[in-house]
């Protein structure tokens, strides 16, 4: 019995003393792999940054990092030691996200991710004070965080052919130096309020969307010197766009209007106009030219049929008025 337990007691000694050392060598190679896991790791940012550094230029006294139809679905962080950049030019790279990091690049004035495939925009980039344009169109975007009206130096903001954004945050309108926005291609149905309360709005391109009116109250916008509403469901104009003086150039190709306001008449600074391809109720045809030259220049549809139009259009109205002022005479069978 005593020489079965010492056997039995020395074999459980020399299992343990042999499972120690196995859990010993064990961690030695985890840990062995883990610190090549983690130089491999070093050495492939090193790697990544080489690259990234050599996408850098300059430009007119600023740092751009351009990269064009590369592979680059996410950005690695690594990127953080570049933090001087002053603008993004990336195109076409299949980028998916914006990085969260990217509110740490306080000397950003350009942010070009156009072409890619962006579905979200992070709020971190609200901290960007100093952006001048945010350029995120032909994305996948599908809403617009309320944070971007921190970013108060913003001039020029494109959000083009992202297809599915329907509205802006109301916060948007404190952006007292946004003069130029593109939202064309979306699912817009009406001109969001925000844009009625911008100061410097000058540019806006919103064709392509689903709009059915234009708010009676668009005359708000009245530093707008270029508006583009083609392609859209466009059916009335209120008599409140006669208001907007310093408005130049109005597209409104391809709606359903039926009529053209005779207020527009009083826009003196209109030099360009489009209404083609609207279901107009009256018919006009312009005059022939005498000069050739003159004739191939002409808008068919621009700012001389629409006076035209107009002129047409107050005739009728005073035919119909005069018709129903002056009935016909009553005839005396006396």
């Amino acid at each position: 019995m005593t020489e079965t337990a010492v056997c039995v007691g020395s074999f459980s000694s020399v299992k343990t003393l042999w499972e120690v050392r196995i859990q010993k060598i064990n961690d030695e190679l985890r840990k062995e792999k883990e610190f090549r896991e983690r130089l491999m790791l070093v050495w492939e940012e090193r790697a990544t940054l080489a690259k990234l550094k050599e996408k850098v230029i300059n430009e007119d006294g600023k740092a751009i990092l351009r990269i064009e139809e590369e592979e680059w679905k996410t950005l690695p962080s690594c990127l953080l030691k570049l933090i001087h950049l002053q603008e993004w030019q990336l195109h076409r790279n299949s980028l998916q996200t914006i990085p969260q990091f990217i509110g740490r690049f306080h000397n950003l004035v350009v942010l070009d991710l156009s072409r890619n495939s962006i579905e979200s925009i992070p709020k971190e980039i609200g901290q960007l004070t100093s952006l001048q344009e945010l350029l995120l169109s032909y994305n996948r975007i599908k809403s617009v965080p309320k944070e971007i009206s921190n970013c108060i130096s913003l001039e020029r903001l494109e959000l083009a052919v992202n297809r599915n954004i329907c509205d802006l945050p109301l916060q948007l309108g404190d952006l007292k130096k946004l003069s130029h926005v593109d939202l064309c291609m979306n699912q817009f149905t009406t001109i969001p309020s925000a844009l009625l309360n911008m100061p410097c709005l000058e540019w806006l391109d919103m064709g392509g969307n689903k709009l059915q009116k234009l708010p009676d109250t668009v005359d708000k916008m009245e530093n707008l010197h270029i508006v583009w509403l083609q392609r859209n469901e466009i059916n009335t104009l209120p008599e409140t766009i006669g208001n907007m003086k310093k408005l130049s150039t109005l597209v409104l190709s391809s709606n359903r209007l039926k009529d053209i306001p005779a207020c527009m008449k009083h826009m003196t600074n209109l030099r360009f106009v489009n209404f083609r391809d609207n279901p107009l109720e009256l018919e006009v045809t312009l005059p022939p030219c005498e000069d050739t030259e003159e004739e191939e220049e002409r808008e068919m549809y621009g700012i001389e049929f629409m006076h035209l139009y107009i002129q047409e259009s107050l005739k009728k109205a005073e035919n119909l008025e005069s018709c129903t002022s002056d009935p016909s005479p009553t005839i005396n069978s006396n």
